[in-house]
């Protein structure tokens, strides 16, 4: 019997997972919004708007860099979540300054997640090759990012999904997936979501297995103007 099927057996195993009781076993909750997708625009449910996400910035590994941020944001501490060359999990905090780029020592194949010591004044962008791949929305101290990649030697299962949308609008969603190997992504669960019917939430009984190094993006295509849309969802990883 596997380390992951012993856990699930047990009592309360969620919170067990969270306090790292079992070996090898943990969990992600990946959560993002759009602040205001336009009418009939697809894009991913992060920062940016009417934007689908930037995968392309990552065909290599590179550093990553951090243009002048607003003088109130000056010498704020940034952490930066993602993948090494390797796609095993690293992370970096560096000093932004108001004067100057800041860059990253360490180099990266993937960043999914980003967060500041205090909140900040104006958005701060972290850019790869000049492409933005991360935002700290103004005011949030955290980027608002529903997509993710699978670290090495760890298989992922999707355990639930969520999604909301403001009132009075109403999208389309999409969670692809990009399983490793493959070049394209591909639809792995649909759904519909209205401000007015309130929050979607779908329980997965039987848990999507999704292997490392794929990567996960939720996409929303809004059909009233100027809607912000919310996504999350909540992974077990098993390193294997």
């Amino acid at each position: 019997m596997s380390h992951l099927t012993a856990a699930i057996r047990q009592p309360n195993y969620g919170l067990g997972i969270a306090k790292g009781l079992y070996w090898n076993i943990s969990h992600v909750h990946k959560f993002g919004a759009v602040p205001a997708m336009s009418q009939n625009q697809t894009g991913t449910i992060w920062d940016v708007n009417d934007t689908n996400y930037t995968w392309s910035s990552w065909s290599s590994a590179g550093t990553l860099d951090i243009p002048a941020v607003n003088a109130s944001d000056n010498g704020l501490q940034v952490t930066i979540e993602g993948l090494d060359a390797n796609y095993a999990v690293q992370s970096e905090t560096v000093t932004v300054s108001s004067s100057a780029t800041t860059t990253t020592t360490k180099s990266f194949i993937r960043a999914f997640r980003a967060y500041s010591d205090a909140t900040n004044v104006a958005n701060i962008n972290i850019q790869k090759s000049a492409v933005t791949v991360a935002r700290i929305t103004a005011g949030k101290a955290q980027t608002l990012m529903a997509i993710y990649t699978v670290p090495a030697g760890h298989t992922a299962y999707l355990l639930n999904g969520t999604a909301s949308c403001q009132s009075g609008a109403d999208a389309t969603g999409d969670m692809y997936v990009r399983y490793f190997g493959q070049t394209s992504f591909r639809v792995g669960h649909s759904f519909e979501v209205s401000g007015a019917g309130g929050q979607y939430m779908y329980n997965f009984e039987i848990p999507i297995k999704i292997p490392e190094k794929s990567d996960i993006d939720v996409r929303a295509t809004v059909r009233s103007n100027n809607a912000r849309v919310t996504a999350a969802f909540d992974l077990i990883l098993d390193n294997d």
